[in-house]
């Protein structure tokens, strides 16, 4: 028993020497994967200042920060174990890396698609940050592109964290890609006004609002003989082309319609609709080449419609007749 005890004492001892030998090693080690993490984080903060001032890099420079500061912490760790094991050689974590990386791949196969869609994102730069973009039912700006996913702030003050595979395999709408943005709204104007009245009264509405662009300039189309209004639609550009500049644009340029046509005499209807009623009591119901309304007349001479009140009262009367008769089969029993 008592050898037992001496021989793990022993162990126990050189363990403890080999831990104060290489606690020197261990020391300077850390101290100098600690400066290299310092040193990367500071090239990250650089590359970003230098391109910072500059949109079309300004992706970028993300993408260089990011990789300056991955490659800076790789060579400080591998510094280390070279301080920390004198044993060690790069080319054996090569090997151990190149024997692991198909289970990583398998294993974290969404991180790793989501780190290369992002690096392709920064690169190809279809959208950046501080644009405004829609991607399926959200909308908001785009506040930071990472390499796992990206994130939006939304228009009423919220956060979406879109993955980057989804953005980068579906279609993204960027409304703030170019300086300039077109807008249109419908406005219906009665079928008894003046087409051409209410088109230049739409244009001189539109050119009164300051947020309207003179060039290119606005124009009005009539595009549909709708039910109850001639549909006339109204397209004007803006600058620069935010949701907030939509929405007054839009609030301006509606209210300045409206109060135009209104004073000029320019009716604006309501959606109506229109009901025939149809006698089915008539010999020629079903006859499309005698029938009123709602179909083509025929060469026969068309029936003149009835009257509700006339319908009722034919109606009653035939039911009268009915009853008589039942009476008299009655009396007559």
């Amino acid at each position: 028993m008592k050898i037992a005890v001496s021989s793990a004492w022993k162990t126990v001892q050189s363990m403890i020497n080999g831990f104060i030998a290489l606690l020197p090693n261990i020391i300077l080690g850390l101290i100098v994967f600690i400066l290299f993490l310092f040193i990367a984080s500071r090239i990250k903060v650089l590359v970003k200042r230098l391109t910072r001032n500059r949109r079309s890099a300004r992706n970028l420079g993300l993408v260089l920060g990011r990789l300056a500061q991955g490659l800076t912490v790789l060579i400080g760790l591998f510094i280390a174990l070279s301080i920390l094991i004198p044993s060690f050689k790069v080319s054996d974590l090569v090997q151990l890396l190149g024997i692991s990386g198909v289970a990583i791949g398998f294993a974290f196969r969404d991180i790793l698609q989501n780190f290369l869609a992002g690096i392709l994102i920064l690169l190809t730069e279809p959208f950046q940050i501080d644009d405004q973009i829609v991607f399926k039912s959200f909308e908001g700006t785009v506040e930071n592109i990472q390499t796992r996913a990206t994130t939006i702030r939304t228009y009423d003050g919220r956060r979406i964290v879109i993955p980057n595979s989804e953005l980068f395999t579906n279609s993204v709408t960027v409304n703030t890609a170019f300086d300039n943005r077109r807008l249109e709204y419908d406005v219906g104007i009665g079928y008894g006004d003046d087409i051409d009245q209410a088109k230049q009264l739409m244009l001189d509405a539109m050119h009164s609002v300051d947020e309207v662009l003179k060039d290119p300039a606005p124009d009005v189309l009539a595009m549909e003989l709708a039910g109850s209004s001639v549909n006339i639609r109204v397209r004007w550009w803006i600058n620069p082309p935010r949701r907030a500049d939509d929405l007054t644009s839009r609030d301006k340029v509606i209210t300045a319609i409206k109060k135009t046509l209104v004073a000029n005499g320019i009716d604006l209807p309501f959606p109506t609709q229109q009901i025939l009623f149809h006698d089915q009591t008539e010999q020629t119901d079903g006859n499309r080449s005698y029938q009123r309304e709602g179909w083509p007349s025929g060469k026969g001479e068309v029936p003149k419609p009835h009257r509700i009140t006339d319908s009722l009262s034919l109606i009653a009367q035939k039911q009268d007749d009915g009853n008589s008769k039942v009476d008299s089969t009655t009396n007559s029993q």
